[in-house]
């Protein structure tokens, strides 16, 4: 089954990207993913949608079964895969309203399954080898300059380049933690973009993350710190031309059969121990 070539896992209040579309289930090896899968038409590309925290986020950032999301995308031909979220600004200067493509990424989850290559049987029988994989850069190069050069084309000067820090959740950081993000040199905190990435990366997959701040994390202000409230209100005022840049970025992305880039060769050479979909 090959009915989409780029994928969109979408993150808070943003489960309307598509709008004449086809609701498809699908089964993984890893169970069901968050949500059905939504199929569609963006720019000429053929696309496919999946509510990260399912249409009616019900499954908090911990409970996400990121690896049958993954997999279930590729399973329909999805090579390349966009990944908005919602993240708090480690910086001052990165205020409210602000778009960070970030080109790394530091882990701070504590109980998330990350691969797929980890020796473990699968129903089926087929047995995945372990494989360690190079993951320096865990960002498409080529998706971060194409989601850039969108924002730049709708007048939303972008942050290229920076570091998303991902914690467990679905709490938000204490004062302390957040100051010690930021005296890393970290840019931005979210819950969500790991292990998004590093899977994608097992499958050969691209993966861009488009990070919009919502607030400034609590280290970084005084007063209550931020709100789950506060969070939703901002991604909803942005929404809308966050929906614009991805239009325009899905149209502008190379055709599966044109990837230069080194995450569809991430596992040249190697023997996965498993057929991929």
């Amino acid at each position: 089954m090959a009915d989409a070539e780029i994928g969109v896992i979408g993150g808070s209040g943003f489960y309307s990207f598509l709008d004449d579309v086809t609701e498809i289930t699908v089964d993984t090896p890893y169970g069901a993913p968050s949500d059905s899968l939504f199929l569609g038409e963006v720019a000429g590309r053929a696309v496919a949608f999946l509510p990260r925290h399912g249409r009616k986020h019900h499954l908090p950032p911990h409970r996400i079964n990121y690896r049958a999301n993954l997999w279930a995308l590729r399973s329909v031909g999805v090579r390349q895969v966009l990944g908005p979220c919602a993240v708090g600004g480690l910086r001052p200067e990165y205020g409210p309203g602000t778009l960070l493509v970030p080109d790394q990424l530091v882990d701070r989850t504590k109980a998330r399954t990350q691969t797929y290559l980890d020796g473990v049987p699968l129903p089926d029988g087929s047995v995945p080898n372990v494989v360690h994989l190079s993951f320096a850069d865990p960002y498409c190069p080529v998706g971060r300059a194409t989601v850039a050069a969108a924002a730049r084309g709708r007048a939303w000067e972008p942050v290229e380049g920076g570091t998303l820090v991902v914690i467990e959740g679905p709490r938000f950081s204490t004062r302390a933690e957040s100051r010690w993000h930021a005296a890393q040199g970290w840019s931005v905190v979210g819950m969500t973009g790991h292990p998004e990435a590093v899977l994608a990366r097992e499958l050969a997959l691209c993966y861009t993350s488009l990070s919009l701040v919502t607030d400034l994390d609590a280290g970084t202000e005084t007063g209550e710190g931020v709100s789950h409230e506060e969070v939703l209100e901002v991604f909803g005022r942005n929404v809308g031309r966050l929906r614009e840049v991805l239009f325009d970025a899905v149209g502008a992305l190379p055709a599966t059969a044109k990837r230069a880039c080194a995450c569809a060769d991430a596992h040249a050479g190697w023997d996965l121990g498993i057929p991929l979909p």
